[in-house]
């Protein structure tokens, strides 16, 4: 019944909830828990994901408690009026999140090199009949009948569009497994690994129709691990490469945001889509983008690493062909190499260095040697927690200056458990420590793979602790940091609700020149997420912008139009800006601006005017139609169009 869902059942799933996000880092020790490399950002994604339903279960239980009546919740939180719906609903979902929890214990644990083919692919089942129960769970609560905020319904659409996309991609691999891999049983595998039987999930019709029998998982029957490899470069190839690092949420009823992207003073705003990538740049072995590919005797080409692999199991057939190979020799591809190069730089993929055997891979395919690095790397990791404020002080500068020079260095200062450490400096009272701990976490953030460790160290509040009350420099460098771990669709949503809105807003206003623009540039991606418009507005950021519009300096009149432009579509923002008086600023800024602030003060005046002919009449009174009748000839293609629409709706309301 609803009342166990939002009562007795809440707290539970608020425990559960916490102890999963708990879960990828060690207490102990402050560092993250390392997971085989096969499943960590499986493991990441999964706990982010749980951790944004806090805020939904916060809400219910706190409805439950404000509410008199518990039997309205319970009904609304029900599929059905049946409050033993909503007692199936609940009980499933602390199923599937206990489910999660013993997955993510398992696959965090997991090491390939001394677990077997069977192992391997039973957690990979496993991911997608979580991801998938997940997702339907979500689906099925009408939280739309529940008297909840618009940011965390936004918030469940967010996860449950992840958790489907997830699945979707765990579909993909298991698709491209051998189906003879996949025609024996594994009920021993499956309880060596799991430690128990996990036929509950899939008995209980947890998973998608064709992994209902999951009893068809192969045993290992002595293979050797080049099939674990496989795997695990499946799993990489089913998460397809996006045309940019991150994809920036949009909501799709916003046009004006989509064509931000037109402006070059903020960031690009745009919906990338998975790039295909060309078949003959795919590993055989691996089906990954090769980032050093070597020919084999029979002359097929293969990715360094596996093929190696292949060949030190015992192997001396062609993989592809089935070939015998007349020799062992690797061939590099260099053509092949450029080609792939090339088509990397057009496409803005960067060609990751990877940690391995104390060894990180260089862009030419070649590898460094970094044992000695790493060394160092620990030693000042571990002097970062030391008792003295002068060593910790000397040791966090260091990491500053390293984090900067490389990517490499940001890959090896993670791996050594920095960040966590690093997290806890920004409360430290020494000013220094403190001013090097924020940037060195923004230098870190600058590798992708950081960004997801430095949200799970629980970074975000202290930031904006920082954000308010650090030194200038400080502040203009966690205004950055905001921004680079904004990139993330779900943390907009964490950093949004974390308070940072009315810190960056007070810096806009307040900052230093540098300080300015990073909050704008902060401001601007999360406002891209539309629970964060309203918090902007009510933090006052319509009063900033028009400040920064109407200064005699004009050295940000680009920023403060491109985020008023994207918050212009938003009900309170229009308000705000009429009342303002900006209005007349805008039609100003259509007689006198440059060609990129024409076609911004014209979005937001088509904004503001639509199904709205106070404002139609206003812009008409104040004398628009000169400078937009001016617009619509010489601007550029979108000033035109703005221009051109909005004269329109003039036209209608003079002929009314």
């Amino acid at each position: 019944m609803a009342g166990e869902l939002a009562g007795d059942h809440t707290p539970e799933l608020l425990c559960l909830v916490h102890d999963i996000a708990g879960m990828c880092v060690d207490s102990s020790s402050a560092a993250p828990i390392a997971a085989d490399a096969m499943f960590r950002k499986d493991c990441t994604d999964l706990v982010r994901r749980i951790s944004l339903l806090t805020h939904l279960f916060e809400e219910i239980r706190e409805l439950n408690s404000n509410n008199n009546n518990s039997n309205n919740v319970v009904a609304s939180a029900s599929s059905s009026s049946s409050s033993s719906s909503a007692a199936s609903w609940s009980s499933d979902l602390i199923f599937a999140l206990q489910s999660a929890r013993s997955l993510l214990s398992v696959a965090r644990n997991f090491r390939s090199n001394c677990s077997s083919d069977g192992a391997a692919k039973t957690i990979v089942f496993q991911f997608q009949c979580v991801t998938w129960k997940l997702e339907k769970l979500l689906s099925d609560l009408p939280y739309d009948n529940l008297d909840i905020s618009e940011e965390v319904k936004e918030q469940v659409d967010l996860v449950r569009t992840q958790l489907k996309r997830a699945s979707d991609k765990y579909g993909f691999m298991i698709s491209k497994m051998p189906s003879h891999e996949l025609s024996q049983p594994l009920t021993e595998e499956i309880s060596q690994v799991l430690s128990k039987s996990v036929g509950g999930l899939y008995k209980q019709h947890s998973c998608p129709e064709n992994l209902s029998e999951l009893d068809s998982i192969p045993k290992n029957n002595g293979e050797n691990n080049c099939s674990t490899n496989r795997l695990g470069s499946l799993l990489e190839r089913a998460r397809s490469i996006p045309a940019s690092s991150e994809v920036l949420f949009l909501n799709e009823s916003d046009p004006e945001s989509q064509e931000i992207s037109e402006t070059k003073s903020l960031p690009e705003v745009k919906r990338p889509e998975a790039i295909v990538i060309p078949e003959d740049f795919l590993c055989p072995i691996s089906l990954e983008l090769m980032r050093d590919p070597v020919i084999v005797a029979t002359g097929q080409t293969y990715e360094r690493s596996y093929i190696q692999r292949w060949i030190d199991c015992g192997n001396t057939t062609c993989p592809k062909t089935q070939q015998k190979l007349q020799h062992l020799t690797l061939t590099p591809n260099y053509v092949l190499r450029s080609l792939i190069s090339q088509w990397c730089i057009e496409h803005h993929i960067e060609q990751p260095t990877g940690l391995t055997n104390g060894k990180i891979k260089k862009s030419d395919g070649s590898f460094r040697d970094v044992t000695g690095d790493i060394a160092a790397i620990e030693a000042l990791v571990r002097k970062l927690s030391s008792r003295s404020v002068e060593e910790r002080r000397a040791a966090v500068t260091e990491i500053r200056s390293l984090s900067k020079r490389s990517t490499d260095n940001r890959i090896l200062i993670a791996e050594a458990g920095a960040i966590p450490v690093l997290v806890n400096l920004l409360t430290s009272e020494d000013v220094l420590t403190q001013d090097n701990a924020v940037t060195s976490i923004l230098n870190l953030s600058i590798y992708e793979n950081n960004k997801g460790l430095i949200m799970l160290a629980g970074a975000i509040p202290s930031i904006v602790q920082v954000l308010r009350a650090g030194t200038m420099e400080a502040r203009e460098n966690a205004a950055a940091t905001l921004f680079s771990l904004s990139l993330a669709d779900e943390n907009k949503i964490i950093i949004g609700a974390s308070g940072a809105i009315p810190a960056l807003v007070e810096l806009l206003q307040n900052g230093s020149p540098r300080g300015k623009k990073d909050a704008a540039t902060a401001l601007f991606n999360l406002c891209i997420y539309q629970g964060n418009k309203g918090r902007a507005i009510r933090a006052g950021i319509i009063t900033a912008l028009l400040k920064m519009l109407t200064d005699s300096s004009k050295s940000m009149v680009d920023e403060a139009l491109t985020i008023m432009s994207v918050l212009a579509s938003h009900q309170e923002a229009k308000i705000a800006i009429v009342k303002a008086s900006t209005i007349p600023v805008l039609i100003d800024l259509l007689r006198t601006g440059l060609p990129r602030n024409k076609e911004n003060a014209a979005a937001i005046l088509l904004a503001l005017c639509k199904r709205d002919a106070d404002n139609l009449a206003c812009i008409s009174r104040l004398g628009a139609v000169i400078p937009l009748s001016e617009l619509a000839r010489t601007g550029t293609e979108r000033a035109k169009r703005k221009a051109t629409s909005l004269l329109e709706h003039l036209r209608k309301l003079q002929q009314l």
